[in-house]
C-alpha cells in the first residue's frame, strides 16, 4: 500500500530537512532545529495518505503493463501535486512545492534498513568536490571547465548490502631468492628455490556490495571506503531532503560479488606476508568463509551529472568522506603534445648512454 510521510516543523508547519551540517532536521523558513528523538517525542508525522491507483486515460498510445508496474503514484499532502516516482524509490521531493517526502511502504516492513550513514557533507561540498576534481587534471580540455555545467546535483541514498565473515586460508606459493657476484673473470648466478606455506584465519566485517541495479557498482566503490562506525540505526527522519532507493538486487544476487571482495582482500593479506624473495608465485589456494550474515544499509552518495559537446559525464562524491570520483574528456592535442615531450625526452637520454658507451 503505497504511502507518504512528511516531517513538518512543530514551530511553523514548513517542511523538515536532514541538514548534514548539524546532523539535526531543520525548518527552511524559521530555521528552527529538531533532532531525530525530538521528532519521535513529539509524534510529528502526519498520517499516510491513501494511495492512488495507476488509471490511465486511452490515447494514441498506451503504457504497457510492465511500464505500469514499474511506477507508483502519490499525492503530496502539502500542495496536493501527483508524484510519480519508480516502485525502488524511498524518498525523493514533490516537483511542485519541493516538500520532501518519503514513501513508507518503500522502507518499512522487509525492506527496512538495519543502518543509515546520515550525510555529512552538503551540496556545496560536491560542487567544491567538482571543482577539485578538475582542477589538476593535465589532458582535460581547458574549455571543459568552462562550458560545462551541472545539469543536476543529487543526494541519493544508495542501498548497500554489508558482509561479515570468518575466512579460513591456506595458500602456498613457490618463491626464488637470486644471489650473483664476481669469480675471476666469471659473472655467477645462484638461484634457490623454495616452498612457502602460509595459513591462517581473518574476520570482516562489513563488507559493502552495491544493492542498487541503478547505480554504477565500479563508481560506488570506487568512492569507498564508508566508515561504518558512524552507521545509526536507521529512521526516516535521515532521509528528508534527500532521494532514497531501496534495494532491488537481493543479498542473494550479490554473495558472489562479496565473496570475491573477501577472496581478493584475503589473497592479497597473506601475499604480504611473504617478504624476502627475489620472486613469488602462488602455487594454491584454498579459502573457506563461515559466519556469513548480511545487513541492509542505506549510505550517502552525492551523483553530479554535466554534460559538453553532447556528452554526459556522471560523478560520485562519498557524502560522508567527499572522496569524488568521475570520468573525464581527453584533449587529443594536449595527449600527443606530452606523448611527443615524454619521447622526445627518452631519446635524449638514450642518445646520452650511446655517447658515453661510446666513447
Amino acid at each position: 500500500m503505497s504511502n507518504l510521510t512528511e516531517f513538518k516543523c512543530p514551530n511553523c508547519g514548513g517542511p523538515l530537512e536532514f541538514d548534514s551540517t548539524v546532523q539535526k532536521l531543520r525548518c527552511p523558513y524559521c530555521r528552527s532545529t529538531y533532532t531525530i528523538e525530538e521528532l519521535d517525542a513529539q509524534d510529528i508525522e502526519n498520517n499516510a495518505d491513501e494511495p492512488i491507483s495507476l488509471e490511465w486515460d486511452a490515447g494514441t498510445s498506451v503504457w504497457k503493463e510492465e511500464e505500469i508496474d514499474a511506477m507508483a503514484e502519490y499525492v503530496c499532502r502539502s500542495c496536493g501535486g501527483t508524484i510519480v516516482t519508480d516502485r525502488t524509490t524511498s524518498a525523493t521531493s514533490c516537483p511542485f512545492c519541493g516538500n520532501p517526502v518519503v514513501m513508507n511502504d518503500q522502507v518499512s516492513g522487509m525492506l527496512r534498513p538495519d543502518l543509515v550513514i546520515p550525510f555529512k557533507l552538503d551540496k556545496e561540498a560536491a560542487k567544491a568536490g567538482l571543482r577539485r576534481h578538475l582542477s589538476d587534471k593535465k589532458l582535460l580540455p581547458r574549455v571543459f571547465t568552462e562550458e560545462n555545467h551541472i545539469d543536476e546535483i543529487k543526494g541519493v541514498y544508495v542501498p548497500f548490502w554489508l558482509f561479515d565473515a570468518d575466512v579460513r586460508a591456506d595458500m602456498r606459493y613457490r618463491a626464488t631468492r637470486v644471489r650473483s657476484w664476481t669469480e675471476g673473470d666469471y659473472n655467477v648466478t645462484e638461484t634457490s628455490y623454495y616452498s612457502v606455506y602460509r595459513g591462517g584465519t581473518l574476520s570482516f566485517s562489513a563488507v559493502p556490495v552495491d544493492g542498487s541495479r541503478k547505480m554504477d557498482d565500479i563508481l560506488m566503490e570506487a568512492i569507498e571506503p564508508f566508515d561504518v562506525s558512524a552507521a545509526v540505526p536507521f529512521s526516516t527522519a535521515y532521509l528528508a531532503g534527500y532521494y532514497a532507493d531501496k534495494y532491488d538486487v537481493s543479498d542473494e544476487e550479490t554473495f558472489g560479488r562479496a565473496n570475491e571482495r573477501i577472496k581478493v582482500s584475503t589473497m592479497s593479506t597473506f601475499d604480504s606476508t611473504v617478504v624476502g624473495y627475489s620472486g613469488v608465485t602462488p602455487q594454491g589456494v584454498s579459502i573457506g568463509l563461515n559466519r556469513g550474515t548480511a545487513q541492509y544499509a542505506l549510505y550517502p552518495v552525492w551523483l553530479l551529472n554535466t554534460s559538453w559537446q553532447g556528452q554526459q559525464y556522471t560523478f560520485a562524491m562519498n557524502g560522508q568522506t567527499g572522496k569524488f570520483v568521475g570520468d573525464l574528456p581527453v584533449d587529443n592535442g594536449r595527449y600527443w603534445i606530452m606523448a611527443l615531450r615524454n619521447t622526445g625526452i627518452v631519446a635524449l637520454i638514450l642518445l646520452i648512454i650511446m655517447m658515453l658507451v661510446l666513447r
